[in-house]
């Protein structure tokens, strides 16, 4: 474990996970790039003019997302049902992150509390969390907005409201993301913010981008965690 990452650890009260890579990978069974091509098939349906780079996008949120800026709320509400109802069945073949779930017991034993902030949708977090029996561990679950994909992270928003449901300053709060859009968004709000590098590639990425500490196993924290 290194310095950086226990000062870190040691100087906040309450952890925030990003959920589809520091929990699980949501995706394993029910491939995103597959779950994208449904979502294209729901636009065609409604008779949307489906653009090349459009219909080769491999990530169902870009997808949502894309639909968002388009404009019409019809035609997002109808990918968001999709995508919510696709996700409730990605949960069910979602595999574990190792040490996610050590991660996750060792902070509430610790006396932190554990929030989940997701671009995925809240429910398919807590149909995870349940059938992991982590559910009584998690407080809140903030996840995607219904059917409005500006407010996703990279937008602070769904991060201040865990901040605010926990009650504790947010300088005393810190995320776990492994995405660019979850340093950024974190920076928004003004948390500390640890990159889990699921990648070798994204290490230095994460550190350009301002991570406070970069770790490429969840192991990392845990380790901490059972520690303290």
């Amino acid at each position: 474990m290194s310095a950086d990452l226990g000062r870190l650890l040691g100087e906040v009260g309450a952890v925030l996970l990003d959920f589809d890579g520091p929990v699980c990978s949501i995706f394993a069974g029910y491939p995103a790039p597959q779950v994208a091509a449904e979502l294209v098939d729901v636009l065609r349906r409604r008779g949307v003019d489906i653009r090349p780079d459009l219909a080769s996008e491999p990530d169902p949120l870009e997808v949502l997302r894309r639909t968002g800026a388009a404009g019409d709320h019809g035609i997002t509400r109808a990918v968001e049902d999709a995508l919510c109802a696709a996700e409730r069945r990605a949960a069910e073949t979602a595999e574990p992150t190792p040490y996610g779930r050590e991660v996750i017991v060792a902070a509430r034993q610790a006396g932190m509390p554990v929030a989940v902030v997701s671009n995925n949708s809240a429910g398919a977090v807590s149909a995870y969390l349940t059938a992991r029996r982590l559910a009584a561990y998690v407080s809140p679950v903030v996840g995607r907005a219904y059917a409005d994909p500006d407010r996703m992270k990279p937008n602070p928003e769904p991060i201040l409201q865990a901040v605010r449901a926990i009650a504790r300053p947010a300088s005393r709060c810190v995320l776990v993301g492994d995405s660019l859009s979850d340093i950024e968004a974190a920076r928004a709000a003004g948390v500390r913010v640890i990159g889990y590098a699921n990648r070798p590639a994204k290490v230095e990425t994460f550190r350009t981008a301002g991570a406070d500490v970069v770790i490429t196993s969840m192991g990392e924290i845990a380790r901490f965690m059972t520690n303290v």
